[in-house]
């Protein structure tokens, strides 16, 4: 070997060993799959978790976030989180649901009323029972919540503010069996397809329609593709974020509870997000030309025709009816009966 070989061989180790002094052995970047774009509260959540891992740690822990289903899509990301490929996902809950069937209460049509009641409901007992749930059925933990408001229903053909106007639309729904029997119980036969395809679709005529709340309107930029928005709240949005289990209990003590006190600042900072930013998305989106309407009537047929039908079929795979009044109780309602 030359000595100018020699050189240039010690000054690259010497830069490695450098950088290892400066890195603390345990440090660690996180990888964060997030299926939704910038602009999106998804984002939101994830910048501020990692934004608070860095302060707690004190840059000795960091993460990166991959938008747009760059890592695959949510539900193969909770495979992949599953066995230690993964380190985190922020997702969907209807996305955690088939394989974790407790937390479907969440996505079940008119549960969670509004946002006080989303954060009671998955930061109070209710939350925690269910982080333990998710933990043994799907080896993923909940470390923090992303609240991304009601998924409002659009489409490209016309206002739809009742039952009937639905009929005879394509609605795009995810592959979530719970969604998909509500739009049955309004009369239609929905499209099951990939969040990845969607646009696509939308943008071709595949479907005429889909759901999403106003951050996420915006942030996919669907109103360049979809006229018309009706105000429905069927389903409050939650997004949580998950930690591959097998990569937790690899992190120290001391490290689990940096990460666990990230996530409950990314928590509160989603929350703050929604509340001072969706009514800006709104009128952002009536600017760019889509049309809101509101359902008849307060909704009552939309609510009366789901609750009825949905509700019941989904008992058991929820906990029984048990858990259904429990999760009722929490937020103040009536209690269900057989």
């Amino acid at each position: 070997m030359s000595i100018a070989s020699r050189l240039k061989v010690t000054t690259v180790a010497a830069g490695l060993a450098a950088a290892l002094a400066v890195a603390p052995a345990s440090a660690k970047n996180f990888k964060i799959a997030l299926g939704d774009s910038g602009g999106s509260s998804q984002e939101v959540t994830g910048l501020a978790f990692v934004e608070a891992l860095e302060e707690i740690s004190g840059g000795e822990h960091t993460g990166t976030l991959f938008l747009n289903g760059q890592l695959g899509s949510e539900q193969d990301t909770v495979n992949e989180a599953a066995i230690g490929t993964l380190d985190m996902s922020l997702l969907a809950i209807n996305n955690v649901t088939p394989f974790s069937p407790t937390v479907g209460v969440f996505s079940l049509p008119y549960v969670i009323l509004s946002l006080e009641d989303a954060e009671k409901l998955t930061q109070g007992p209710i939350g925690e029972q269910l982080t333990e749930n998710t933990i043994e059925d799907a080896g993923v933990r909940f470390i923090a919540w992303s609240y991304t408001g009601f998924r409002r229903l659009t489409n490209s053909k016309r206002p739809v503010e009742s039952v009937a106007d639905l009929q005879g639309l394509v609605i795009r729904v995810p592959k979530n069996e719970i969604m998909i029997d509500t739009y049955k119980a309004w009369g239609i036969s929905p499209t099951p397809m990939a969040w990845s395809e969607t646009f696509a679709g939308l943008q071709t005529g595949v479907v005429d329609g889909q759901d999403n709340p106003y951050t996420t309107i915006n942030a996919m930029k669907f109103y360049e593709v979809q006229k018309y928005v009706t105000n429905i709240r069927y389903i409050f949005s939650i997004e949580p974020l998950v930690i591959s289990e097998q990569v937790f209990q690899e992190l120290s003590e001391e490290d689990q509870n940096m990460v666990l006190e990230a996530g409950k600042a990314a928590t509160q900072a989603s929350a703050d997000f929604l509340r001072a930013k969706e009514e800006e998305i709104k009128e952002l989106l009536v600017e760019k030309g889509m049309v809101i309407s509101e359902p008849a009537d307060n909704e009552e047929e939309f609510i009366k025709l789901a609750t009825e039908a949905v509700w019941p079929n989904f008992y058991d795979s929820i906990g029984g009816i048990e858990q259904m009044n429990a999760v009722l109780a929490e937020i103040g309602r009536d209690p269900v009966s057989e």
